[in-house]
């Protein structure tokens, strides 16, 4: 039976469960096993912090407090545990471990090239080979390109600083005709939370049609866990032009899918809600390699470009039409591989990237 955030009995008990495992290991591959036992998607502890959205208004601060101290001690228990056998290793290799500094050695150690780099190369030449241009954009956005351009209301949640990275004060735009939009003193720079700005950018200095894809890294405010990191990579493509229909975004969604995953990848749409897209769709994958068997996962999501977001452009709704899409490439690589702990990504272990790319000198 999944863990009620509102039982403090059972999460007491999931906490000293979690702190028990975690002292219990002796190595860091026995601490990362109890990791994503005790703080993985599936823990009851993280099953029971998603189910705090769902209950009654009135509850939901008890919940999120309760919920708050047991992931505190969690993460608490977790440091010290990493701490201490991180110590301990060290202490060993300073024991067992000998140096001879007379001994001749390669001054050009042998590395290899981050898997996500080489996907995000191999994902913008399957965008050229379609006779698309890939395009990028500033990482520190003004906030009307990241949010107001793309039909987010002034009182969308996106906005909020708990999901978004807010710079510094700035002079806010509004939508101009056809060219870049006009100053007026109001505040708004932020780290941009996903690489659609990208798209308003050029719509506004290309006009139309276009076909774009704009790669790059994007900020949240999420914490850093197995699946979740707060800097991460995203695709987003954009294409406007006369007569493009939802038909036209599903054959690129399948091609691209072929393309990541195999001939036997396909994509599946189902009815979403997103501001600068209606209609809206989530994407799922059809991924064979799908622990338990094949079947679907989601991917993504996509859309007809809202014809707000193209009069923002300057571009007419009337005669021109698009479709968007985007997901995100930490997990397009973890889906490929079989990658179970983002983290796995970011703690820049060398052995990590060697397992996909060509190792060599220079890379």
């Amino acid at each position: 039976m999944d863990l009620s955030p509102l039982d403090e009995t059972g999460i007491a008990a999931a906490v000293r469960s979690a702190c028990a495992a975690f002292e219990s290991a002796s190595t860091l591959d026995e601490l990362k096993e109890a990791r994503l036992c005790h703080m993985g998607d599936s823990a009851p502890i993280t099953v029971a912090n998603m189910a705090i959205k769902g209950l009654d208004k009135e509850l939901k601060p008890t919940a999120g407090k309760l919920m708050g101290a047991a992931r505190k001690e969690i993460s608490a228990a977790l440091a010290q545990a990493t701490e201490r056998i991180e110590a301990l290793n060290e202490a060993r290799m300073l024991a067992e471990e000998t140096v001879d500094v007379t001994v001749p050695t390669r001054r050009a150690p042998i590395g290899a090239r981050h898997p996500l780099n080489v996907l995000l190369e191999d994902v913008s030449d399957f965008f050229i080979g379609m006779g698309w241009d890939v395009v990028e954009g500033p990482e520190v956005e003004h906030e009307w390109f990241n949010f107001d351009a793309l039909n987010f209301g002034p009182d969308h949640p996106a906005r909020q600083m708990q999901d978004t990275f807010y710079v510094a004060g700035v002079e806010k735009v509004s939508a101009g005709s056809g060219s870049e939009p006009q100053i007026s003193a109001q505040p708004g720079l932020v780290l941009r939370t996903h690489t659609s700005p990208v798209q308003s950018h050029t719509l506004l200095s290309r006009g139309a049609p276009v076909y774009i894809a704009c790669p790059g890294k994007v900020y949240r405010t999420d914490a850093l866990d197995a699946t979740h990191t707060p800097v991460f990579h995203q695709i987003e493509g954009l294409a406007v032009d006369k007569g493009l229909t939802m038909e036209h975004l599903k054959g690129t969604l399948d091609h691209f899918a072929k393309a990541m995953f195999g001939p036997e990848a396909k994509t599946r749409l189902r009815p979403s809600f997103f501001p600068f897209t209606e209609p809206s769709a989530e994407m799922d994958l059809w991924f064979p390699l799908k622990k338990g068997g094949p079947g679907w996962i989601e991917w993504g999501g996509c859309g007809m470009v809202n014809p707000e977001v193209l009069r923002n452009a300057g571009i007419d709704p009337d005669e021109y039409t698009g479709f968007a899409f985007g997901m995100g490439i930490e997990r397009t690589l973890m889906l490929r591989h079989g990658i179970a702990d983002m983290r796995d990504m970011v703690e820049g272990d060398i052995r990590f990237s060697l397992q996909f790319s060509t190792t060599g000198r220079g890379n």
